[in-house]
Formats: C-alpha cells, sequence, structure tokens
C-alpha cells in the first residue's frame, strides 16, 4: 500500500465522497479517483457539461443541480430525469426520506437504466452502493451513459482520463493499484480500431486486392530484413513462429534483441507463441499497436491479424532507409 494513501483519502475535500474502506469484503475491488486528479480542469468541465445538461433538461421543473454526487445519490433527480427523457413512468415514491427507502428507490431507477440501455450486469460501471455513497467516479459513467442514450448529440468531450486508485482487500489488509482509465471514448484508440476495420472490410469485400496488399508488405518486410540475410516468400506462414516478426522490429527500431530473450528455432507452439507475445508487447509498449491483438491468432496463422500488424510497422517505417 502507498504510505500516503490512508493520509490523503482522510481530507474530505479529496475524497469525492469515497466510501468507508472498512465495509470493503473479502476479495471485493473498489475504484475511486485520486485526490491528485481533483484539479483536472477536463474532469470540471465535463462535470460542469453534465451539470449544465441536467439543468436544462428540468428547468420547468424548477430543479437546480450544483453538485453531481451531492445530489443525485438518492435517487431523487435521477427519477426525475429519467420521467423527463424518457417518458418513463416508475412505481417508486416521490419522496423517500429514509435511507432505506431511498436506496429502494434508487435501486428501481438503475434497474430501468440497465433494461432501457440494454446493459448485462457485467456490463455497469456504477451500484446502488456506489451512487448511494456519492462516488464520484460511478456517479459520471451513470450520466454519461443516459445522455449518450436519451440526447446522443450532446458534446461529451473525448479522451477525458483520470488517475484511479483500485483498493482490494486481501487475506493481509487492503492493497491499493494506481491506474489510469478513460472517463469518456478514448479517440486513440478509436482510430487504432479503424485500423482494424479497414482490413475487415479488406478481406470481406474486396478479396481481390489482398494479393497486392500482401505483395506491399511483403515488399517492406524484406527490403528490412533482407540485410540479415532473410527473404520472405510466404506472408501466410513464415510470420507464425515470430521470429521474422521480432527481428524486423529490432531492425526497425535500431536496436538488437537478446537472444536469451526469444527462440531464435522455436520447436513446438508454446516457444512460438513466447516469440509472437513477446513482438505484441514490444509494439505494444512503441505505441505502434493501438487495438488489441490475440498472438494465438498469428501462431494459427489467421492472415489478417498478421497483416494488421505488419501493416502497423509499415505506416510507422515506410520511410526508413535500409
Amino acid at each position: 500500500m502507498e504510505p500516503d494513501f490512508l493520509t490523503a483519502f482522510a481530507q474530505p475535500s479529496a475524497l469525492h465522497h469515497s466510501p468507508p474502506k472498512n465495509d470493503i469484503v473479502q476479495g471485493e475491488k473498489r475504484k475511486l479517483i485520486n485526490p491528485t486528479s481533483c484539479n483536472n480542469a477536463k474532469l470540471d468541465e465535463l462535470q460542469m457539461l453534465l451539470i449544465d445538461w441536467i439543468n436544462t433538461t428540468l428547468k420547468e421543473e424548477h430543479i437546480i443541480v450544483k453538485s453531481l454526487e451531492e445530489d443525485l445519490f438518492d435517487g431523487l433527480i435521477l427519477h426525475h430525469l429519467l420521467e423527463k427523457l424518457g417518458s418513463l413512468r416508475l412505481d417508486v415514491e416521490k419522496m423517500a426520506l429514509t435511507e432505506k427507502k431511498q436506496k429502494r428507490k434508487l435501486a428501481v431507477i438503475l434497474e430501468a437504466v440497465g433494461q432501457c440501455l440494454q446493459l448485462e450486469e457485467s456490463q455497469l460501471k456504477w451500484s446502488v452502493d456506489s451512487i448511494f455513497q456519492k462516488d464520484l467516479l460511478s456517479t459520471l459513467y451513470l450520466l454519461i451513459a443516459i445522455a449518450k442514450h436519451f440526447q446522443p448529440d450532446l458534446p461529451i468531450p473525448s479522451n477525458i482520463s483520470v488517475e484511479v486508485i483500485i483498493i482490494e482487500r486481501t487475506l493481509t489488509g487492503l492493497r491499493t493499484e494506481n491506474a489510469v482509465e478513460y472517463i469518456t471514448e478514448n479517440r486513440e484508440n478509436l482510430e487504432g480500431q479503424s485500423k482494424a476495420d479497414a482490413f475487415d472490410e479488406l478481406f470481406s469485400h474486396a478479396p481481390d486486392k489482398l494479393d497486392a496488399v500482401k505483395k506491399v508488405l511483403l515488399q517492406f518486410v524484406n527490403k528490412h530484413v533482407g540485410k540479415l540475410g532473410l527473404n520472405v516468400k510466404d506472408a501466410d506462414s513464415q510470420f507464425a513462429d515470430g521470429v521474422i516478426l521480432l527481428l524486423l522490429i529490432g531492425q526497425l527500431g535500431g536496436y538488437f534483441l537478446n537472444l536469451r530473450e526469444f527462440f531464435l528455432n522455436p520447436n513446438c507452439a508454446t516457444e512460438m507463441l513466447h516469440n509472437v507475445n513477446l513482438a505484441v508487447a514490444l509494439l505494444t509498449d512503441g505505441g505502434l499497436l493501438d487495438f488489441p491483438v490475440n498472438a494465438e491468432d498469428i501462431v494459427n496463422r489467421d492472415m489478417k491479424t498478421t497483416l494488421q500488424v505488419l501493416y502497423c510497422l509499415y505506416s510507422k517505417y515506410k520511410t526508413k532507409e535500409t
């Protein structure tokens, strides 16, 4: 555990009303916004956008929201919002005054949200407890999901990320882990996904152009591995063991891979998978691979995945001299 963790979260202004750590049960994980993100201008901008959106939507009802986590936790404003946006009539009390009734009302509202958005329980990034405990991260995820469904033209800014602390109770006590999480769409990842989609389109609707793409990529590969005395003729099979892929990455990146880190002559699928996993990790760490790749697909000679990876290298180094 980080030594300053409990101290930082003991400050009310930095808590974003995080839930008490003592009620985290064995094996449970909770995610909280790190106090270091309190001065995140983009996060403030997102909150103000959502507050203005709610206030504009509920203007006729003379409802004014000033704080997302403080004003939405009991379900009252969420109830009004869903009635206004979705014309939903929920069988709940208008005013729930006790904690038990508030949580019961909130549970009905969040169930209705899940049904409207057609989300499975595993897809939900909020819960009755997290909203009721005034957790800002959960509240933001909930409001963004509602806004996207009922008012998709709302200009929610992309690429808003926050530092989060993941808390887990283990047998030895609380364990914490820091991470960066995107609250809104990560456009860079979407752009990476579009590259993958382009190959889906190529394989599905333009197979006649596939050989031309292979030829260009093989010329690129041989231009750089030729100085190692290698020549690739068959794109369908020669990348499956990861060796040429690793040597190509080293050549293009200007570094030499230690022969002890991979299998130069792999004898089995496990050794081939080790090589390809290493190649994928190098590409990811180098910022070249911005969409998920299953190394097993390359080992199993999946041509689409292989070409996608080669194209990432081609896009980055196509003008590089040998």
